[in-house]
């Protein structure tokens, strides 16, 4: 059993909160040296639970924009020894290859975890259909395939045909 600090959280606890306050507000220029040294805490477990929450974070905000990349490759590279935060950052990096409409293959979305296809129909940002039309049908969980036929539905009915971008005519015209 863990002592506990005269506020009765035990250290582990103020420690977790003291670095995801800390890396909710680093610099990005001192982001690499902080992720380092909370992965050096002796208590692996909320060590990388602080660092997975800080890669969520990041990562969402980063996700379409020319940066990604970059600090993917960094944040990889600080975390090799972490099987679960490199996961996390490959997931990301799926995530960002679907919604960015690039390449990627219907059985790596299939068999994705369920952290990804959850997080695929519950992004902000645009999903193409066919992604969607997928995890409808093929979806790991009954919660994913619902929400992605739900997400579906909307696009379908936002969209107002071919070559017009869900820019058709108006309902108003």
């Amino acid at each position: 059993m863990t002592a506990a600090h005269s506020s009765g959280e035990p250290p582990e606890h103020l420690r977790f909160a003291r670095y995801v306050a800390a890396l909710e507000t680093v610099p990005e220029d001192e982001e690499a040296h902080l992720v380092t040294k909370v992965l050096r805490d002796t208590d692996t477990r909320m060590a990388t639970s602080a660092v997975v929450r800080h890669l969520d974070r990041r990562a969402a905000a980063l996700l379409t924009g020319e940066r990604f990349v970059d600090w993917v490759r960094v944040m990889a590279g600080l975390t090799s020894e972490h099987p679960f935060l490199q996961l996390r950052l490959d997931d990301w990096a799926r995530l960002r290859t679907v919604v960015l409409d690039q390449v990627w293959a219907a059985e790596e979305l299939s068999t994705a975890s369920d952290w990804l296809q959850r997080s695929i129909v519950n992004t902000t940002a645009v999903v193409p259909p066919e992604a969607l039309r997928l995890l409808a049908a093929r979806g790991r969980t009954r919660r994913v395939r619902a929400a992605a036929r739900t997400r579906l539905s909307c696009v379908v009915t936002h969209d107002r045909g071919p070559g017009t971008n869900g820019a058709g005519p108006s309902v108003f015209e």
